[in-house]
């Protein structure tokens, strides 16, 4: 189909030196115990409209134990998100011609993602495609009327959400929620469509690379087709769909500003032969000047701007295909 990007002429390269040296059709991406499913799990599911205390205390436990946790009663409209999907497949069907082209949408160049170009083996393949907007440049999508309505309507419900598990997670750090405030806007979160496309090859290529999250936190809406693995006790396990509830997950900032109270854990989508997965994600990141500091003693991460992970995050991608994180701001590297 013409909307589809060329991901298999992409990795063609790299599927055909695995194959060369005798990998036959086994799975070439798990080269370890610890990239076998063991087990399908259920993340903690956390009502919000239980007493506050109730769920603060639930909250703080699964940020601490799992770094991952769903939320229902979560105050985001199901016509929203229902919309939002709707939305996605139209997208996401234009032809890749029109797709991949540098004003796609009125957006800056970047807006559009696929694959990744930067893979060095197969453990690093993205079988998916995405589109990534900054809150601030929503607006711009002015050709567009109900995908911008839309998703400008999907980041206001979602921020009040985010800001609240925020303030509960900072409450426990004694971090004072101005922190925040000042340097968290549209200018720097951000909203991504993602879309995993059928795959002629599950076993060999990923839906998205083992990655943890740069942000603060992430709020996730995904639909019922599942593929999403996280790393558990040395272990990547199934997250099994909730439906109606949002995914949460720490990222590796507030992994740093909690001085590793608060688990960034390592996440992946597995790809699928015949079905398509969509999801939405927000991301809740600062500007780029925004000073990162441990609240705990001793500090386990040396202070560092947003911007210089950023940098660091990009040069580890284009130089290995894969990003190192906070690894390279620990006190004592390990």
């Amino acid at each position: 189909m013409d909307f589809e990007p060329p991901l298999l002429e992409s990795y063609k390269t790299l599927l055909q030196s695995s194959l060369g040296f005798g990998v036959g059709t086994g799975d070439v991406r798990n080269d370890d115990k610890s990239s076998m499913v063991v087990e399908i799990c259920e993340l903690p599911l956390i009502d919000l409209n239980l007493k506050r205390e109730e769920f603060m205390k639930e909250i703080i436990e699964a940020a601490r134990d799992w770094g991952f946790f769903q939320v229902v009663n979560h105050g985001i409209p199901q016509e929203v998100l229902q919309k939002l999907k709707f939305e996605q497949k139209k997208v996401f069907q234009r032809p890749f011609s029109n797709k991949s082209q540098g004003n796609f949408l009125n957006l800056p160049v970047t807006c559009y993602r696929w694959g990744n170009s930067f893979a060095k083996n197969l453990r690093q393949t993205n079988w998916s495609e995405a589109l990534h907007i900054f809150l601030h440049d929503i607006g711009k999508v002015y050709q567009e009327e109900s995908l911008r309505s839309t998703m400008d309507a999907f980041a206001t419900a979602v921020s009040p959400l985010v800001e609240n598990l925020v303030q509960i997670l900072a409450q426990k750090l004694n971090v004072p929620l101005s922190y925040f405030k000042e340097n968290c806007s549209e200018k720097s979160c951000s909203v991504r469509l993602n879309r995993y496309p059928p795959c002629p090859l599950p076993s060999k290529v990923y839906g998205l690379m083992p990655h943890t999250d740069t942000s603060f936190i992430t709020i996730l809406q995904q639909d019922q087709a599942g593929g999403l693995q996280l790393m558990k006790d040395g272990q990547w396990v199934d997250v099994k769909p909730v439906t109606e509830a949002l995914v949460v997950n720490i990222g590796d900032l507030f992994q740093a500003l909690s001085n590793g109270f608060y688990k960034s854990v390592k996440h992946r989508v597995v790809a699928m032969e015949k079905v398509e997965r969509l999801s939405a994600a927000y991301f809740y990141n600062p500007s780029p000047d925004a000073v990162i500091q441990s609240y705990g003693t001793p500090p386990l991460y040396k202070k560092f701007t947003f911007g210089e992970m950023a940098k660091l995050k990009q040069k580890d991608v284009m130089e290995t295909g894969d990003k190192v994180g906070l690894s390279w701001f620990l006190c004592t590297p390990s």
